[in-house]
Protein backbone atom coordinates (compact mmCIF):
# COMPACT_ATOMS: atom_id res chain seq x y z
CA UNK A 1 0.00 0.00 0.00
CA UNK A 2 0.97 3.63 -0.62
CA UNK A 3 0.26 6.30 1.61
CA UNK A 4 0.01 10.08 0.34
CA UNK A 5 -0.93 13.27 1.56
CA UNK A 6 -0.84 16.90 0.54
CA UNK A 7 -1.33 20.26 1.59
CA UNK A 8 -4.03 22.30 -0.29
CA UNK A 9 -1.15 23.33 -2.55
CA UNK A 10 -0.77 19.20 -3.77
CA UNK A 11 -4.06 18.65 -3.64
CA UNK A 12 -4.40 18.82 -7.15
CA UNK A 13 -1.49 16.98 -7.92
CA UNK A 14 -2.43 14.13 -5.60
CA UNK A 15 -5.40 13.39 -7.01
CA UNK A 16 -3.71 12.90 -10.39
CA UNK A 17 -1.26 10.49 -8.83
CA UNK A 18 -3.80 8.98 -6.56
CA UNK A 19 -5.86 8.15 -10.09
CA UNK A 20 -2.87 7.20 -11.88
CA UNK A 21 -1.81 4.72 -9.46
CA UNK A 22 -5.58 3.18 -8.64
CA UNK A 23 -5.61 2.50 -12.83
CA UNK A 24 -2.45 0.50 -12.26
CA UNK A 25 -3.65 -1.37 -9.84
CA UNK A 26 -1.83 -0.06 -6.90
CA UNK A 27 -3.80 0.53 -3.41
CA UNK A 28 -3.62 3.78 -2.03
CA UNK A 29 -4.22 5.50 1.22
CA UNK A 30 -5.31 9.10 1.46
CA UNK A 31 -4.20 10.63 4.52
CA UNK A 32 -5.89 14.08 3.46
CA UNK A 33 -5.92 16.99 2.55
CA UNK A 34 -9.28 16.54 0.80
CA UNK A 35 -9.52 20.39 -0.87
CA UNK A 36 -8.03 23.19 -1.81
CA UNK A 37 -8.85 24.97 1.25
CA UNK A 38 -6.15 26.09 3.23
CA UNK A 39 -4.23 23.60 5.94
CA UNK A 40 -1.19 22.68 7.34
CA UNK A 41 1.09 19.80 5.84
CA UNK A 42 2.04 18.25 8.91
CA UNK A 43 -1.33 17.48 10.17
CA UNK A 44 -1.70 15.23 6.91
CA UNK A 45 1.79 14.42 6.19
CA UNK A 46 3.03 12.79 9.36
CA UNK A 47 0.38 10.48 9.57
CA UNK A 48 1.29 9.23 6.50
CA UNK A 49 5.33 8.83 7.00
CA UNK A 50 4.32 7.28 10.57
CA UNK A 51 2.21 4.83 8.02
CA UNK A 52 5.48 3.89 6.11
CA UNK A 53 7.79 4.20 9.15
CA UNK A 54 5.38 1.22 11.06
CA UNK A 55 5.25 -0.99 7.74
CA UNK A 56 1.83 -0.05 7.65
CA UNK A 57 2.30 1.21 3.91
CA UNK A 58 5.14 0.00 1.93
CA UNK A 59 6.18 4.11 0.78
CA UNK A 60 4.42 7.31 0.66
CA UNK A 61 3.87 10.45 -1.56
CA UNK A 62 3.68 13.66 0.06
CA UNK A 63 2.93 16.55 -2.04
CA UNK A 64 2.99 20.55 -1.07
CA UNK A 65 3.56 23.61 -3.20
CA UNK A 66 7.52 23.38 -3.31
CA UNK A 67 7.68 19.81 -1.94
CA UNK A 68 10.47 21.41 0.81
CA UNK A 69 7.99 21.23 3.93
CA UNK A 70 6.08 18.16 3.84
CA UNK A 71 9.98 16.59 3.02
CA UNK A 72 11.28 18.39 6.73
CA UNK A 73 8.30 16.56 8.49
CA UNK A 74 8.99 13.33 6.73
CA UNK A 75 12.55 13.49 7.96
CA UNK A 76 12.09 14.08 11.33
CA UNK A 77 10.51 10.44 11.98
CA UNK A 78 12.51 7.60 12.12
CA UNK A 79 13.26 4.89 9.77
CA UNK A 80 12.11 7.49 7.03
CA UNK A 81 13.79 8.12 4.01
CA UNK A 82 12.20 11.12 2.22
CA UNK A 83 13.79 12.50 -1.00
CA UNK A 84 12.47 15.55 -2.82
CA UNK A 85 12.73 14.63 -6.34
CA UNK A 86 11.97 17.02 -9.38
CA UNK A 87 13.57 14.95 -11.95
CA UNK A 88 13.03 11.56 -12.96
CA UNK A 89 16.98 10.69 -12.29
CA UNK A 90 16.37 11.58 -9.36
CA UNK A 91 13.80 9.41 -8.50
CA UNK A 92 16.16 6.84 -9.94
CA UNK A 93 18.81 7.55 -8.00
CA UNK A 94 17.20 8.01 -4.84
CA UNK A 95 15.70 4.34 -4.95
CA UNK A 96 19.14 3.12 -6.03
CA UNK A 97 21.36 4.52 -3.82
CA UNK A 98 19.46 5.71 -0.69
CA UNK A 99 16.47 3.21 -0.88
CA UNK A 100 14.07 6.13 -0.19
CA UNK A 101 10.69 5.28 1.28
CA UNK A 102 8.64 8.62 0.75
CA UNK A 103 8.55 10.51 -2.73
CA UNK A 104 8.43 14.41 -2.05
CA UNK A 105 6.40 16.10 -5.03
CA UNK A 106 6.36 20.17 -5.41
CA UNK A 107 2.97 20.85 -7.07
CA UNK A 108 3.75 24.38 -7.96
CA UNK A 109 7.48 23.24 -9.47
CA UNK A 110 7.03 19.82 -11.05
CA UNK A 111 4.15 19.64 -13.50
CA UNK A 112 1.67 16.92 -13.75
CA UNK A 113 3.45 14.80 -16.91
CA UNK A 114 6.95 14.66 -15.50
CA UNK A 115 5.03 14.12 -11.84
CA UNK A 116 3.37 11.38 -12.76
CA UNK A 117 6.78 10.13 -14.48
CA UNK A 118 8.60 10.67 -11.15
CA UNK A 119 6.88 8.56 -9.19
CA UNK A 120 6.58 5.97 -12.25
CA UNK A 121 10.19 5.46 -11.73
CA UNK A 122 10.60 6.02 -8.22
CA UNK A 123 8.42 3.12 -7.46
CA UNK A 124 9.89 0.82 -10.37
CA UNK A 125 13.22 1.21 -9.27
CA UNK A 126 14.77 -1.25 -6.54
CA UNK A 127 17.28 -0.04 -4.17
CA UNK A 128 20.93 -1.22 -5.67
CA UNK A 129 21.74 -3.75 -2.15
CA UNK A 130 25.33 -1.98 -2.94
CA UNK A 131 27.64 -2.36 0.28
CA UNK A 132 29.12 1.40 0.13
CA UNK A 133 24.94 2.37 -0.15
CA UNK A 134 23.91 0.06 2.49
CA UNK A 135 26.51 1.35 5.13
CA UNK A 136 25.54 4.71 4.35
CA UNK A 137 21.72 4.11 4.89
CA UNK A 138 23.44 2.33 8.12
CA UNK A 139 24.81 5.85 9.07
CA UNK A 140 21.71 7.96 8.18
CA UNK A 141 20.04 5.51 10.67
CA UNK A 142 22.66 6.15 13.40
Amino acid sequence: MIAIASDHGGFNLKTKIIEHLTEKGLEVKDFGCYSTDSCDYPDMVRPAAQAVASGEAERGIVICTTGIGVSIVCNKISGIRCALCTSVTMARLTREHNDSNILALGAGITGEFLALDIVDTWLNTEFSQMEKHQRRIDKIEG
